[in-house]
């Protein structure tokens, strides 16, 4: 897999450095991981499983949106529901939603470069 560079973004992304890292972009600060209902539909699928089940199971209604349930790992550290701390690794990586897909080119990282670089092992200067 080659570096990815994106039209905005003063730095690009290796994904070979994903092998080195422990998850840190599904495990920090509490946070939203939006999910659409054709990503919902996709867990269910993938999952074989109800939408109901999918929904009661790993989402929680945050207004009119639905957010990936996040499980507690220690003060103020959470993980994402689907991020298999063992392996260390996603375990809906085949389906996952389009916030995880877009990772790290996300519009906050354009000012906030240092906290991306921070957090992630993957990310180089261009």
């Amino acid at each position: 897999m080659s570096i990815i560079k994106k039209e905005g973004f003063n730095f690009a992304f290796d994904p070979k450095g994903c092998e080195s890292c422990q998850g840190n972009c599904c495990i920090g600060e509490s946070g939203n991981i939006w999910v659409n209902k054709e990503e919902m539909i996709n867990l269910s699928e993938y999952l074989k499983i109800s939408l109901d089940e999918v929904m009661f199971s790993f989402l929680e209604k945050r207004g009119y949106k639905y957010s990936i349930k996040e499980t507690k790992v220690a003060e103020n550290n959470y993980a994402c529901v689907f991020f298999d701390l063992e392996k260390r690794a996603c375990s809906i990586y085949e389906v996952r939603p389009v916030q995880c897909r877009t990772f790290p080119f996300w519009d906050y990282f354009k000012t906030k470069e240092d906290e991306v670089k921070k957090e992630c092992p993957a990310i180089l200067d261009i």
